[in-house]
């Protein structure tokens, strides 16, 4: 089946051109000056970057919906899904990518490690470390799931070691760390008020020094469990990297590069979309920031929102830059090709082209990923093969684009059952945030386990955070501020939908805004109208019940009791409902009812 180029370089070349003629003397000179004329030495210097962003330790294909990538088939003009991703065709695409360039970085925007299938997650990202070293990443940004296992463990990232608890997994071997550098501009020690990390990596490419900024989202406390960013303060993402470009220009670095986690959401799921002019189609934080980082910041790097994007968004001065994502799960690259002006050391800002690259399959694999997965492979057969329960098809939580997932409401169904007895918790409903859902549990055999059998390492890969489960009291009144929560305050803009246990229901109208959007009288549990005056034993993970995502109501609740890990909830409910005779079979999702913008699911 023919399938269409990569488009966004030309659209992306389109969108310079007329940015040149806004740089004036900065444009581009004709070929001959730009190479020098008889024996004067080159003006420029050709510098490519590949990036990528959100990998958490998908060294493996992902699979199911999560491991394909959009594109538009040339011949029909539909829109295909192609299986994309796995370390070992990174490798290679990568590899050949930098053939024929005498200059080439390898860049991330972070979430590299966290949230990660249990070939990586069993051994604390151990894995993909390895394998970015081999696969010559040279620096990254953290993201905020780097602090998942707190800021220790991050620092042990970097620079080796034995994990504390569990100490070496082989006789002899000791984890080296990253051979790349995490930047954290804007992650600072609430003692010492340092960044806790690098906050830049300067390379010198051949006379012209190019520096690589690295941060976060400012909102990362919101989104990671306390005691991942004890002790941290999250800066704002344009502060920092405006101050860092000026001290780095102060030390006669002129190119910059921003490595960002966080990002934006495009007008189209197409892995080449463009944004349009002005970077008229895509939306979110990414925006706002790009239109005020200093002119001197050459591109942008981004990730966090797992979309693929390849922008020119206006900075302060009104002059198109190129913003990138690559999507998620190593299913895409970027490749960035500028020019850097010898003279002033700077990026000539017209000269910069981006466009995504699909990590296809079909491919040579590369032989030291392989082995690399082969080796962690055997080490975690014995737990990861272990069947746990039956499905009959697939059911689908992270790709899901429905507000309501099946499999976040087998999640939540999982965490009532088992908190509901009175020494487990009382609970009397439960919700899971959507978030926490890292994949989609596949009908399709992913090893030698057979279709439709649920093995451990499947189970884990959806939740993979091994949070532990909290039930708390919060009164009729909370429970309904909760359900607001998702519509409102930080979640107005983009929602948050909770996915709730089988016995509740009510009505969402997105035609309306705010808390408004949560229409109360239809709120109903076990069939009831809930008493705003009465208690309710309420269960959720702890970084959900310590009001992560924006939900206050739940760090209100009171009558803390800490009960097991979510993963143990969900493998033990998939075994208890579930045989090979009896599979289980996806919810009907009619637990919210939806109504307006098109997502109306009555």
């Amino acid at each position: 089946m023919p399938i269409s180029g990569t488009t966004g370089r030309r659209t992306t070349a389109l969108a310079v051109a007329a940015a040149a003629a806004l740089f004036g003397t900065m444009a581009l000179p004709a070929t001959a000056e730009a190479h020098g004329r008889g024996h004067d030495k080159p003006k420029y210097e050709d510098l490519q970057l590949l990036a990528i962003n959100d990998l958490h330790g998908n060294l493996e294909p992902p699979a199911g919906s999560s491991g394909n990538i959009n594109e538009i088939d040339a011949t029909t003009g539909k829109t295909v899904a192609t299986p994309a991703g796995g370390v070992e065709y990174l490798a290679t695409a990568l590899r050949q990518a930098r053939e024929g360039h005498r200059n080439s970085i390898t860049v991330a925007a972070g979430d590299l490690i966290g949230a990660s299938p249990l070939m990586s997650g069993l051994f604390h990202d151990e894995p993909t470390i390895e394998a970015l070293n081999k696969i010559g990443l040279d620096v990254t940004s953290v993201g905020n799931h780097e602090f998942d296992e707190g800021s220790a463990e991050l620092k042990r990232m970097q620079d080796g070691g034995c994990h504390p608890v569990d100490g070496c997994y082989e006789a002899g071997r000791e984890f080296d760390g990253a051979d790349f550098p995490y930047l954290a501009a804007n992650v600072t020690s609430e003692k010492t008020g340092k960044p806790i990390l690098k906050p830049y990596w300067v390379k010198n490419v051949h006379g012209v020094k190019v520096g690589f900024i690295g941060v976060t989202l400012e909102g990362t406390p919101n989104i990671v469990t306390a005691a991942g960013v004890q002790g941290l303060k999250f800066g704002n993402e344009v502060a920092t990297i405006n101050k860092y470009t000026a001290e780095l220009k102060r030390q006669g670095v002129n190119s910059v590069v921003a490595l960002i986690h966080e990002g934006g959401l495009p007008a189209s799921n197409i892995y080449n979309y463009d944004c349009g002019p002005g970077g008229s189609g895509i939306s979110g934080p990414i925006v706002d920031i790009a239109k005020r980082l200093d002119p001197a910041v050459g591109a942008i790097v981004t990730g966090h929102t797992h979309t693929a994007y390849a922008c020119m968004i206006p900075d302060p001065n009104g002059v198109p830059r190129s913003v990138t994502s690559a999507a998620s799960f190593g299913r895409l690259y970027t490749e960035i090709d500028l020019k850097l002006d010898k003279r002033t050391g700077s990026i000539v800002r017209p000269s910069v082209t981006a466009a995504n690259h699909i990590v296809r399959r079909d491919v040579a694999k590369a032989p030291d990923m392989t082995a690399l997965i082969d080796h962690y492979r055997a080490l975690a057969a014995p737990i990861a093969n272990r069947p746990v329960g039956w499905i009959s098809a697939d059911i689908n939580g992270r790709g899901s684009t429905a507000l309501e997932k099946p499999l976040g409401d087998v999640i939540a169904d999982a965490q009532l059952a088992g908190l509901s007895a009175a020494d487990k918790g009382g609970a009397q409903v439960a919700f899971m945030n959507p978030g926490g859902i890292r994949a989609d549990l596949v009908y399709k055999s992913t090893g030698s386990e057979g279709d439709g059998v649920v093995t451990y390492g499947e189970a884990f890969a959806v939740q993979p955070f091994t949070n532990m489960m909290q039930v708390k009291t919060l009164t009729g009144a909370q429970l309904v501020q909760l359900l607001q929560q998702q519509v409102s305050g930080s979640n107005e803009a983009s929602p948050k939908i909770l996915q709730p246990s089988a016995n509740l229901a009510y009505t969402l109208d997105l035609n309306k805004a705010g808390a408004a959007r949560v229409l109360v009288d239809s709120i109903r549990l076990n069939g009831a109208p809930v008493d705003p005056n009465a208690k309710y034993r309420v269960a959720a993970n702890e970084f959900l019940a310590g009001g992560g995502d924006g939900f206050p109501a739940f760090a209100a609740g009171t009558d803390k009791l800490v009960g097991a890990s979510d993963l143990d909830l969900f493998n033990t409910y998939l075994t208890g409902h579930s045989s090979a005779g009896t599979p289980l079979t996806a919810p009907a999702t009619t637990r919210i009812k939806v109504i307006g913008v098109g997502q109306d699911n009555d």
